[in-house]
C-alpha cells in the first residue's frame, strides 16, 4: 500500500529549482547538504530553537554543525506561541550582531511552526536577507508551516500580521523527531493534514478515514506501522503544498489562498482564546465551520459535510469550546482584522466538493455566526 516513497521532493518556481524537502530518519545526512552548500566550511551558523525542542535535539544538531562550519551558536527561546513576537526577534538580531553574523552566514530553524515562522522572518529581514534552513520537529511543521517560504510573527495578538516571503535553502524532515511529540501536538498537526486532503485530494481524505484508528493506535505504540503510515501522510501533504506553492509562491494569483481553508475562523478563535488552544486545533474547528458554510451555500451536500465533521470530531481529541453570544460576535469581528481581509470583504475558502476548495467573497458575518453556533450546539 505504501511503497516507493521518495527520499526528497524538489520545489520549483518558473522551472527553476528553489530547494529540496529531504526525508530522513536521523540528522546524519544533514552533512551531505552542508558539504554542498558550503564546501570549505567558511560560514557561521545560528541554530534557533525553543526550550523544549532544544532539550531533545540541539546537542545533536550542534555537534554536526560544529564538525563542518567555522562557528556554530544557538539561540533558545521559551516555547509557546507567546514567544512568536518582535521582542524575541529583536533579541535574536542582537545575538547575531554581537556574534558578527554577515550575509554569507545562515540560520537553522530547529522546531515546530513557531520556530520556523520566527526564524524565517529573522532570516528574511536581518541584513536584508540571509539564508536559512528548516528542520521541523512537529507534525504540523512537517506537513505545512516549514514549506512554502511564508514567515512571520504575531503582533499585539494578531496572528502572523508581520511577515515576509523568504524561501529556505532546505527543508529537512527527520521522521524520528515525531517520537518525542506529545499526542495533543500530534492531533494538532492532523488539523493541517485534513485541510490538505480536503482542499486538493479526495482520495487522501478517504485514506485518512480508513486509517484513523491505525494512526491513533500506532502513535501510542510507536510501532513500525505507524512510521510507514505517518511517512505517507507527510509525503501526501507535502505534495499538496508543493503543487499549490509552485503555482502561486507569493500568493499573487489566488491559488495559494486555498491553503487557508479553516484558517479564517480558526485564527479568530485562536486569538479569542489568547492562544491557549493549539493552532492545529483551531484549524480543525475552523474546517468544520467552513464545511457548515459550504453546505449552507449549497456547495457540498449534507452527507459530505457530516462525513467531514464526524471524522474530525470523532478522532482529533479537540478541546471543549464554550462561548457566549457576545464571544461569538467578537470572534466574527476578529475575522475582519485577518490578513486575508480586504476592506470589508473576506476571502473565505470553502469547498464545492471534497478535494476541491474555492475562494468566495460572499461569506457574511451572519454566515460565520451561524457556523460557530452550530459547532457549539453539536
Amino acid at each position: 500500500m505504501i511503497t516507493d516513497m521518495p527520499n526528497k521532493l524538489d520545489i520549483f518556481y518558473n522551472n527553476e529549482h528553489i530547494y529540496d524537502i529531504k526525508y530522513a530518519n536521523d540528522f546524519n545526512s544533514l552533512m551531505d547538504f552542508f558539504k554542498e552548500y558550503d564546501p570549505q566550511g567558511e560560514k557561521k551558523v545560528c541554530i534557533v530553537s525553543d526550550s523544549k525542542v532544544a532539550s531533545h535535539y540541539l546537542e545533536l544538531v550542534t555537534e554536526i554543525c560544529e564538525s563542518h562550519f567555522t562557528k556554530c551558536i544557538s539561540y533558545v527561546f521559551k516555547e509557546g506561541e507567546e514567544s512568536k513576537n518582535l521582542d524575541t526577534v529583536k533579541n535574536l538580531y542582537i545575538k547575531l550582531i554581537e556574534e558578527k553574523f554577515n550575509r554569507k552566514d545562515f540560520l537553522i530553524a530547529l522546531g515546530g511552526g513557531v520556530t520556523g515562522d520566527m526564524c524565517g522572518y529573522t532570516a528574511a529581514t536581518y541584513l536584508r536577507g540571509v539564508d536559512f534552513i528548516q528542520i521541523p520537529t512537529s507534525l504540523l511543521a512537517d506537513v505545512d508551516s516549514s514549506i512554502g517560504g511564508k514567515t512571520g510573527v504575531d503582533f499585539e495578538k494578531y496572528k502572523n500580521m508581520v511577515g515576509a516571503f523568504h524561501m529556505p535553502k532546505l527543508v529537512y524532515i527527520n521522521m524520528s523527531t515525531l517520537n518525542t511529540l506529545e499526542k495533543r501536538q500530534f492531533w494538532s498537526g492532523m488539523g493541517e493534514v485534513v485541510k490538505s486532503a480536503l482542499i486538493k485530494d479526495a482520495s487522501f481524505f478517504s485514506w485518512l478515514k480508513d486509517n484513523a484508528k491505525a494512526l491513533s493506535d500506532g502513535f501510542d505504540e510507536g510501532s513500525s506501522e505507524f512510521h510507514d503510515l505517518i511517512s505517507y501522510v507527510i509525503y501526501k501533504c507535502n505534495m499538496v503544498k508543493k503543487n499549490v506553492v509552485e503555482m502561486d509562491p507569493y500568493e499573487t494569483k489566488g491559488e495559494r489562498a486555498l491553503l487557508n481553508f479553516g484558517h479564517t475562523l480558526g485564527h479568530a478563535i485562536e486569538k479569542y482564546m489568547n492562544f491557549t488552544m493549539l493552532h492545529g486545533e483551531c484549524v480543525s474547528i475552523g474546517c468544520i465551520m467552513a464545511c457548515y458554510i459550504s453546505r449552507d451555500k449549497g456547495l457540498i451536500s449534507s452527507e459530505d459535510c457530516n462525513d467531514i465533521c464526524t471524522y474530525i470530531k470523532d478522532n482529533f481529541n479537540l478541546p471543549e469550546l464554550s462561548l457566549t453570544d457576545d464571544a461569538v460576535a467578537e470572534i466574527v469581528s476578529f475575522t475582519h482584522n485577518d490578513k486575508k481581509a480586504s476592506g470589508n470583504t473576506i476571502k473565505f475558502i470553502l469547498l464545492d466538493a471534497i478535494g476541491n476548495a474555492i475562494i468566495r467573497t460572499d461569506v457574511t458575518d451572519d454566515d460565520m455566526k451561524n457556523a460557530v453556533k452550530e459547532y457549539l450546539n453539536n
